[in-house]
């Protein structure tokens, strides 16, 4: 469910003053079917939080289109006109490099690339981010990065949640158990959720829940019985407080205020109107 200033709205009210991308609607349609309440002080909020998951989801299949490879930190690797490669296998952004073009350049030149799965997850959250609200407000947020072992800014402000419900956008977990202890990199795996239930898993691929079970159980130590499992919860940034950085917003809020007034929600019936 769905609700704006305590009134519950339904996707065909959104979509006729929000034209909806199909990633979009599967979002917007997951809220609504769930039996959690997603609940938003205004519709900017809501706007910018689908968006956001839009981000996310495209963010995660262009990472693994870049051709950036999967490494142990000891062999990650780096394009070195940007970042400095730490000793623990991290990658510290240069001085006078703007960070969201050091992130955008992971994107473009992927090949000079090479890192963990919990490196690609925070990658990901920077990168849809930057998209989101603007490489200006991004640079000023996020000054000194630095990409390792899911190290991740304040900012973000992350938090993993147990749900009834996963949406497009999530980032959970893949735990392995009784994995190798030679090849102790896939004693797990972070993992986006995109649409139609499928999952991007760096080092693995875009796979279904199933295809990546398998293969960390293709991973696990000699004589184990124990299969890997998908943990019952999953990452969120908190998308309200990036909303207040968004480019677009910054500018309504200029003429208008407060930025909650800018509608007016109408329910006649088993119907509800908004009017912009």
């Amino acid at each position: 469910m769905i609700q704006i200033s305590d009134v519950s709205i339904h996707i065909g009210a959104l979509e006729k003053e929000w034209p909806l991308s199909s990633i979009q609607r599967t979002i917007l349609e997951r809220m609504a079917m769930s039996p959690a309440t997603y609940v938003y002080r205004s519709l900017d909020v809501l706007k910018f939080e689908v968006k956001m998951r839009e981000f996310i989801v495209l963010a995660a299949k262009n990472l693994y289109y870049s051709g950036a490879g999967f490494a142990t930190f000891k062999e990650s690797r780096c394009n070195p006109r940007y970042w400095n490669l730490t000793k623990e296998g991290g990658f510290q952004l240069k001085t006078n490099v703007e960070p969201a073009e050091a992130i955008n350049d992971i994107f473009r030149n992927g090949k000079k690339y090479a890192f963990e799965c919990a490196t690609a997850i925070v990658i990901v959250y920077y990168k849809a981010t930057i998209d989101s609200i603007g490489k200006d407000n991004f640079n000023r947020l996020f000054p000194n990065i630095l990409l390792y072992d899911g190290v991740y800014d304040e900012d973000l402000h992350l938090t993993w949640t147990k749900t009834v419900e996963y949406i497009p956008g999530d980032v959970q977990y893949f735990k392995n158990p009784e994995y190798n202890p030679k090849t102790p990199e896939w004693q797990g795996e972070n993992v986006v959720l995109l649409e139609g239930n499928r999952y991007f898993a760096h080092g693995i691929g875009i796979k279904t829940k199933k295809e990546i079970i398998v293969e960390l159980n293709n991973e696990r130590k000699p004589g184990a019985t124990v299969s890997a499992y998908l943990l019952e919860q999953a990452a969120r940034p908190d998308f309200a407080y990036l909303s207040q950085y968004a480019e677009e917003d910054t500018e309504k809020r200029q003429i208008h205020s407060p930025a909650e007034n800018r509608f007016t929600i109408a329910q006649i019936g088993s119907k509800t109107y908004i009017k912009m």
